[in-house]
C-alpha cells in the first residue's frame, strides 16, 4: 500500500484522469450534463466545488458503459439506477442489472460484470470473500465485488479484509447454533422456519455490529 493516505473525495479533473482511459470521450461538460440530468449527485465544498466519492466514479462508469455498450438512454439508466437504488438503499454504489442480482452467474458473467480481472477474483475467493456453488456466484458475490472495488479506493485492499470471513464464520456458527433445535423438528415446514429464523438473526447481528462498530469509531474520535 501507498504510504500516501487515502483520498476521501476527487474533484472533477481527477474524476476524468481516472475514466479517460477506458472513456476517451468523457469531458467536464459531459459530467456536469448528467449531473443536471439527475443522474448523478456529487456532494459541494463551501466553496462550491464538487466532491466526488468513489462510489460517485463508479456510478459515472456504469452511466457511461451503459450508453456506449448497451446504447440505452439516459431516461432509461436513470430508471435502473433508481430501480437498483430501491433494491440496495444501503449501498453507495451503483447497481447492477435486476436480472443480476437475482439469477447465479458463470465466472465468466461475474467479471464482465463487475469488470474486475482473472487474479483479483481468485485473491477474493482465496481470502474467502467470493465463493461459489459449484461453478456459478450468487447475486451477493457482485455485491461483495464491488465493495472490495470502493474499499480500495480508500486504500483497502482485499488482503486487509480476510478478518470479515472468520468473523463471518463465526456468526454463521452461532446461528446454526441458535436454530439447530428447529432443524430437528418433524414438523412440516420447519426447515424453511429455521431458514427464515436464521435470515432474522443475521439482520439483528448486522445491526448490532454496525451500532458497535459507530460507538467505536466515536471513542476513536470519528463520532460526529
Amino acid at each position: 500500500m501507498s504510504a500516501e493516505p487515502a483520498r476521501a473525495y476527487f474533484g472533477i479533473g481527477e474524476v476524468l484522469a481516472a475514466l479517460r482511459a477506458e472513456f476517451p470521450d468523457v469531458s467536464v461538460s459531459k459530467i456536469r450534463y448528467l449531473e443536471a440530468e439527475g443522474l448523478i449527485q456529487p456532494a459541494r465544498s463551501q466553496s462550491g466545488y464538487r466532491k466526488f466519492l468513489p462510489a460517485d466514479i463508479d456510478r459515472l462508469r456504469y452511466i457511461l458503459i451503459a450508453q456506449r455498450d448497451e446504447y440505452l438512454p439516459l431516461r432509461v439508466i436513470k430508471d435502473k439506477l433508481a430501480e437498483g437504488e430501491r433494491r440496495s438503499p444501503r449501498l453507495g454504489r451503483f447497481p447492477v442489472a435486476a436480472d443480476a442480482q437475482d439469477s447465479p452467474l458463470t465466472r465468466r458473467e461475474l467479471l464482465d460484470l463487475t469488470g474486475i480481472g482473472e487474479a483479483l477474483l481468485a485473491d477474493l475467493e482465496e481470502f474467502g470473500l467470493v465463493r461459489r456453488t459449484g461453478r456459478l456466484y450468487g447475486p451477493e458475490a457482485v455485491e461483495a465485488v464491488r465493495a472490495v472495488e470502493t474499499l480500495a479506493h480508500y486504500g483497502v485492499q482485499a488482503r486487509h479484509l480476510r478478518l470479515l470471513r472468520t468473523a463471518a464464520e463465526r456468526e454463521t456458527a452461532l446461528i446454526e447454533q441458535v436454530v439447530a433445535p428447529l432443524l430437528r423438528q418433524r414438523q412440516p415446514g420447519a426447515r424453511q422456519r429455521a431458514a427464515r429464523t436464521a435470515r432474522e438473526i443475521a439482520t439483528l447481528i448486522l445491526e448490532l455490529h454496525a451500532a458497535v462498530l459507530e460507538a467505536a469509531l466515536a471513542d476513536a474520535g470519528y463520532g460526529d
